[in-house]
């Protein structure tokens, strides 16, 4: 009787975890992934990451959506066998996209064609969260907070291998992290160096990274983002970033952000039914 509880109990977190912030499930047929980055997208066809598996759990789950492109899917999958092969903790995955694709909740402007995935990056040794403790869980920043430079505490060469396996997975574009971890990046990396330019700053992203696929050549309506620029990215184009700091705040609108309406062909896929 214990076992099938246990068996029902997450059947029923599967299903609420596959529809968590959106009222339908993946649309049918073979996939189609349409457009990407801001200006929105959509997905049919999409695979679920499983709650858990082989050196990965997911977080919060309750507001969390874990549909992907199948390249998605396999990728986490692999960056975390080869974490657990490589002696780290248990990746935290967060975000993937809707079942369908589509705007999701929390500000994202990208995930919306299951091509993006955010992924924990506090690599100090820990247990297996229990059930009570992955809608609670707080990824640790590896940032200070005045944004400067990392968390010595938060930072080990451990985060430097996790950071490289995802930057040199199979069909991986680019990963956005906060600038202080580029820089970082910068300043510890020797050797082979190539993986860096994949490695790109941008804001937040201080607790987590960014994992952006590129679109499969088989899906002429995915749009991919720019092409990255040459070089490891370690020059003036990083400094920016930190001199942002010490520019005036800028004044707060008091209105969200207007997003891009999806593709008009997300019309159908984003409809349901």
């Amino acid at each position: 009787m214990t076992r099938l509880l246990a068996a029902v109990l997450s059947l029923l977190l599967t299903v609420s975890t596959a529809l968590a912030g959106s009222p339908y499930g993946p649309a049918p047929g073979p996939l189609r992934i349409v457009g990407g980055g801001p200006g929105g997208g959509c997905i049919a066809g999409a695979v679920q990451l499983p709650v858990e598996g082989p050196g990965f759990q997911t977080i919060h789950r309750n507001r969390s959506d874990f549909w992907g492109a199948p390249v998605t899917i396999a990728g986490l999958e692999m960056l975390s066998r080869q974490a657990a092969a490589a002696g780290l903790p248990s990746l935290l995955m967060e975000d993937i996209s809707h079942p369908r694709g589509g705007p999701m909740q929390g500000g994202h402007v990208s995930h919306q064609n299951g091509l993006d995935a955010d992924v924990g990056l506090d690599m100090r040794a820990r247990p297996l969260l229990v059930q009570a403790s992955v809608e609670s869980v707080v990824l640790a920043s590896m940032v200070r907070p005045d944004g400067r430079d990392i968390d010595p505490y938060a930072w080990s060469p451990r985060v430097v291998m996790l950071l490289r396996m995802a930057a040199t997975l199979p069909g991986v574009d680019r990963v956005l992290v906060n600038p202080a971890i580029k820089q970082a990046l910068c300043r510890e990396v020797t050797g082979d160096r190539s993986w860096l330019q994949r490695i790109r700053p941008w804001w937040g992203h201080a607790a987590h990274m960014h994992l952006h696929f590129r679109c499969p050549a088989d899906q002429p309506e995915c749009v991919d983002l720019p092409p990255i620029a040459a070089g490891d990215g370690c020059d003036a184009t990083l400094a920016w970033w930190f001199e942002q700091l010490d520019q005036p705040a800028k004044p707060q609108s008091g209105k969200p952000a207007k997003r891009p309406p999806p593709p008009p062909a997300c019309k159908a896929i984003l409809a349901g039914g």
